[in-house]
């Protein structure tokens, strides 16, 4: 059983804002454009999905380190972990939209 009240199945979109400041001006201006929408926007699921797989969330379990982590700690780890620039971050950030993009026929 997870002990720690900030975890969740998949990564939750209240985790956003606190990723804000670990990377620089290209990385706090996508957090800030995507934290401005609501949850259910086409830009927190993308950033969503992002995060999803770059922090392997659909491997994560009860018992796993992550998991006690917790998903605010979990998520800035990954992010602060990240050996490419915030340019490749937003890449990233732009496959997922295409990928969700196609998912969904918009």
């Amino acid at each position: 059983m997870i002990s720690n009240l900030d975890t969740e199945l998949l990564f939750p979109s209240r985790v956003i804002p606190a990723l804000r400041d670990l990377r620089g001006e290209t990385w706090h201006t996508l957090i800030e454009h995507v934290d401005e929408h609501p949850p259910t926007s086409p830009e927190k699921k993308t950033f969503v999905l992002m995060m999803v797989k770059l922090g392997g969330c659909l491997t994560c379990d009860a018992d796993a380190y992550r998991a006690h982590l917790g998903c605010t700690e979990c998520a800035r780890q990954t992010i602060r972990r990240f050996r490419g620039e915030d340019q490749e971050l937003i890449e990233l950030y732009t496959q997922a939209r295409l990928e969700l993009e196609r998912q969904i026929g918009s």
